[in-house]
């Protein structure tokens, strides 16, 4: 005999809250997006549509002018495959070294943990400066090399806590135990359960260290010398400046025209710089807050 399952019945209080979360979340949405739609039909409008205010949602005259302008310049395409470089190899390098340093200060066996968490801690709130830091690198013989945007900052103490807890809170030690019991050796755990469990934690750091690559600009301009290493920040950081550089003696018409692109290519370099960004986010995205939460309680 099938049982009629019966709903319990919302008050007008109860329906009066859920409206106005929703009503809420709209807001948020639209703030949040409108920005972006702003950008995008900023970078496909003509540059006397934009410098005029005349875009305020769609396309104005549409123009490829700043994407053509843009990519005309052969320091683009190879600053991109700096950027792709940097990104996948410093994400490869970060990733393993903070589940390196996080799971053995995740299990209590391990002799020293406390003190040498304290130690990963204490460099988070105070740091040697700029100026000791390039000495290092500069004593390492890293200058102008592609190391130098590599090594420095490859573990982030914040990453390495959360990796920390999540290892506390989702491999018990029990299943240390069971595996120690099997002759099981600790590379062979790492690899075959801890990595397989840990997807969302992993998912976490690839995203977290990816954009952190991606959009760095600062380390390269310090220790970067050759322009063929020049990551995709830097390069596009240059052409802004010489866009905006005007010259005295040049025609007024002229001057008004490179001002105009200049303003458009600002958002046509917005919308080349996140774009790698914005497809690699789907694909973790449904590990990221999983992870993020699991990460987020500290034992």
């Amino acid at each position: 005999m099938a049982s009629a399952v019966s709903r319990i019945k919302e008050s007008n209080a109860d329906r009066a809250f859920l409206l106005a979360i929703y009503a809420v979340l709209c807001i948020v949405l639209v703030v949040v997006l409108y920005p972006l739609v702003y950008i995008v039909s900023s970078s496909f409008s003509s540059p006397t549509a934009v410098s005029s205010g005349q875009v305020w949602l769609w396309p104005v005259d549409v123009s490829l002018r700043g994407y053509e302008t843009l990519f005309k310049n052969p320091q683009v395409l190879t600053g991109y495959g700096n950027s792709l470089f940097y990104t996948g190899a410093g994400t490869l390098i970060s990733v393993t070294l903070t589940v390196m340093l996080a799971y053995p200060l995740s299990r209590k066996t391990f002799y020293g943990r406390n003190a040498i968490m304290m130690i990963v801690t204490f460099t988070m709130l105070f740091s040697g400066g700029l100026i000791p830091t390039y000495m290092v690198v500069k004593s390492l013989g890293m200058i102008d090399t592609r190391w130098a945007l590599l090594i420095p900052n490859a573990v982030w103490v914040w990453q390495a806590i959360i990796a920390r807890s999540f290892f506390q809170s989702s491999i018990p030690d029990e299943l240390v135990e069971a595996s120690e019991m099997d002759g099981c050796s600790d590379l062979r755990f790492m690899r075959s359960v801890v990595l397989p469990l840990s997807k969302p934690i992993l998912a976490v750091l690839v995203l977290m260290y990816a954009v952190g690559q991606w959009n760095a600009y600062f380390d390269a301009l310090i220790y970067l010398k050759s322009a063929d290493k020049y990551p995709l920040q830097l390069i596009l950081r240059s052409i802004i400046i010489q866009n905006n550089s005007g010259n005295s003696v040049m025609d007024a018409m002229k001057q008004v025209e490179r001002q105009q692109l200049a303003e458009l290519l600002k958002y046509s370099l917005i919308v080349v710089a996140t774009l790698p960004v914005l497809i690699i986010y789907p694909f973790v995205q449904r590990h990221f807050v999983q992870g993020m939460l699991v990460g987020s309680v500290k034992g």
